[in-house]
């Protein structure tokens, strides 16, 4: 396919990219920015590609629709067969990751905050690595998740398949979702939700009427609905909605979704705060969110942006590839369940390393 070409071609002359296949679709499309400048967003009323970082306060890396080249195709390659590499479970990570979990529980106990999301960062040395390959058994193994791989020679290389959606916004019409709980994928039919996952989502759905509700009406929430990411089950509820007036700006609906309870935590404020100051380590982009940002549909001048949460994703440096993965902590929570969680999340990415 042109566009694989078109990846190997632009790594090699360290040329920003994008390249991205949406949920359940059969298109994959790309973004191919003409020069090496590193572009930041000004107020979301540009046209073009976003990618952006957990912490609000830093900046949104955009590449411009106007400078860049777009290819879009049909999707087939090969089939191609994952390798069964065994990863070892790194102990002092572990104990890390549930002293920071206990801590928070503590916290929570104490009043601080309902909800906070803690995640780690996991570096995998790597003995070979082809970039079209692994972006192509993401592709592969993950059809239900948006999928891409991300480029820019200033900010680095990153690759994910996430399952959650920020936000799709046409016109005054939007969509968003809840996204909370984890198990291992079994039987769909027999899947049993514990109260602690219950809670959660529930948290997060509460979260996100609240705050909307003075950007916009006619607000729907879906029944809580299981599905399928890969190895693993989530709950999920959809939301659905207009915004109040055309006033009502982009970048004040994102604001109020951006981070949500999903992968921050309740009180909003509090929770960030505590992830900034005890996870031990940088999130960059992951649990930020990326996608189009204001495209005309096709015959039409209606603009449309499609957002999504940065899960399940990986940033690749030299020849290390560091796995980034964490889980909701309510009062309820088990640190080793917790630690197990993000073992489970992680297979996600090492499976087609």
């Amino acid at each position: 396919m042109k566009i694989f070409a078109k990846i190997e071609n632009s790594y090699q002359k360290k040329q920003p990219f994008v390249v991205y296949r949406k949920p359940e679709s059969t298109d994959i499309a790309g973004f191919f920015q003409k020069n090496d400048l590193l572009n930041v967003l000004n107020d979301f009323s540009e046209s073009g590609f976003v990618f952006a970082p957990f912490d609000s306060s830093k900046k949104t890396i955009f590449f411009p629709e106007n400078d860049t080249d777009f290819i879009s195709e049909k999707l087939h390659f090969d089939y191609l067969k994952n390798k069964e590499n065994v990863f070892e479970e790194n102990s002092i990570q572990r104990e890390n990751h549930l002293k920071v979990v206990q801590n928070a529980i503590d916290e929570i106990a104490n009043g601080t905050f309902k909800k906070v999301v803690i995640s780690r960062n996991e570096v995998i040395k790597l003995n070979d690595f082809n970039l079209v390959e692994v972006y192509q058994k993401l592709l592969q193994n993950y059809p239900t998740a948006f999928v891409y791989i991300w480029f820019h020679p200033k900010v680095g290389l990153w690759l994910g398949a996430t399952p959650e959606t920020l936000l799709k916004i046409e016109n005054l019409d939007f969509e968003t979702m809840s996204l909370a709980g984890t198990q291992t994928a079994n039987n769909l039919d027999n899947v049993v939700w514990q109260q602690k996952e219950l809670i959660e989502q529930g948290l997060v759905t509460d979260f996100i009427q609240n705050q909307l509700k003075n950007l916009a009406w006619n607000l729907k929430i879906s029944p809580i609905e299981t599905i399928k990411a890969g190895n693993l089950f989530h709950l999920r509820t959809k939301v659905s909605g207009k915004l109040n007036t055309e006033n009502s700006v982009l970048k004040d609906l994102i604001e109020a979704l951006h981070p949500t309870p999903a992968v921050c935590g309740l009180p909003r404020n509090e929770s960030k705060k505590y992830i900034l100051e005890n996870e031990n380590y940088d999130r960059e982009f992951y649990t930020g969110f990326l996608g189009e940002l204001n495209l005309k549909n096709t015959n039409s001048d209606v603009k449309k942006s499609m957002l999504y949460v940065n899960l399940r994703c990986m940033k690749i440096t030299k020849m290390t590839a560091n796995l980034f993965i964490g889980g909701g902590i309510i009062k309820d929570s088990n640190p080793e369940k917790e630690w197990q969680e993000t073992v489970s999340k992680s297979k996600t990415m090492k499976l087609v390393l």
